[in-house]
């Protein structure tokens, strides 16, 4: 397999690795609908739920293909509202790209518990 073929091997373990964290991701009194978006210089990796009041809470990951860098972000937000807003990182390579995006899926969704707690108890106040 050459470098190029291995490349895409790793981003489309990479998608799937995202996803199945997202997948993963639950809270008992919240409605979730998986969000999954590949255009064709980007991919977006993440959840949604929906509160009880109607907002969506999004969780998500993306990864873009720029004219020369790879550009990846992380980021939860209500509406309008951003509550994590991970720096957005470019860089030339594609394994440097994929280790960002990992540790952005793993940071969103360590975090996503305390997030959902503090939602509902937003709403309940």
């Amino acid at each position: 397999m050459d470098s190029e073929s291995r490349a895409a091997a790793d981003l489309l373990a990479a998608l799937c690795r995202a996803a199945e964290g997202f997948a993963m991701l639950r809270h008992p009194f919240i409605r979730r609908e998986p969000l999954s978006r590949l255009d064709p210089a980007r991919a977006i990796v993440g959840t949604d739920f929906v509160l009880p009041d109607g907002r969506v809470a999004r969780f998500a990951v993306t990864l873009a293909a720029g004219d020369d860098a790879f550009h990846v972000g992380g980021d939860v937000s209500v509406e309008e509202r951003v509550l994590l807003d991970l720096p957005g990182h470019a860089t030339a390579g594609v394994r440097e790209a994929l280790a960002v995006f990992d540790e952005y899926t793993s940071e969103v969704l360590a975090r996503a518990p305390l997030f959902l707690d503090e939602l509902i108890e937003e709403i309940s106040a």
